[in-house]
């Protein structure tokens, strides 16, 4: 098991944790209020800095029911934390679009992270063909 050190930015932040029995991606909340109009940009403070393990980087995306709840869209659609965003204050912070006017309040659950090895090197070799069955292109389940 990694250990992994995690600086608060607030004191009555909530600690990370596991939902037990339900995912292995770990929910952050706002760091303070937010208030947005629509076709607003703002970068949403998480309050936390996280020193991720060499050799690991975090992918950070919107909960199922923040567009539901707030009206916001994650504009990078997910965010990628790598090992060198690991100071004292690189506070994480979701990047949004608000579609409508809305209120997040203090402390919301809004997006979620899971950390992950990072991809290996890999030997690109261009071909003529490949040597698998076609499956019929994009959005196909397979069957002809």
């Amino acid at each position: 098991m990694e250990t992994i050190q995690v600086k608060y930015f607030h004191d009555d932040m909530e600690e990370l944790c596991y939902v037990a029995g339900k995912s292995d991606w770990i929910d952050l909340r706002t760091a303070e209020e937010v208030t947005l109009k629509a076709g607003e940009f703002r970068l949403i403070p998480l309050g936390i800095a996280i020193a991720l393990p060499e050799g690991y980087e975090a992918h950070l995306v919107p909960r199922s029911s923040t567009f539901k709840n707030y009206g916001i869209l994650q504009t990078n659609s997910m965010g990628v934390v790598d090992y060198s965003y690991r100071g004292d204050g690189d506070e994480w912070k979701m990047p949004v679009y608000a579609t409508r006017d809305t209120t997040i309040e203090k402390g919301a659950r809004i997006c979620q992270f899971r950390i992950m090895k990072n991809q290996p090197v890999l030997n690109f070799v261009r071909v003529d063909h490949l040597e698998d069955e076609d499956r019929g292109g994009f959005g196909s389940t397979g069957k002809k």
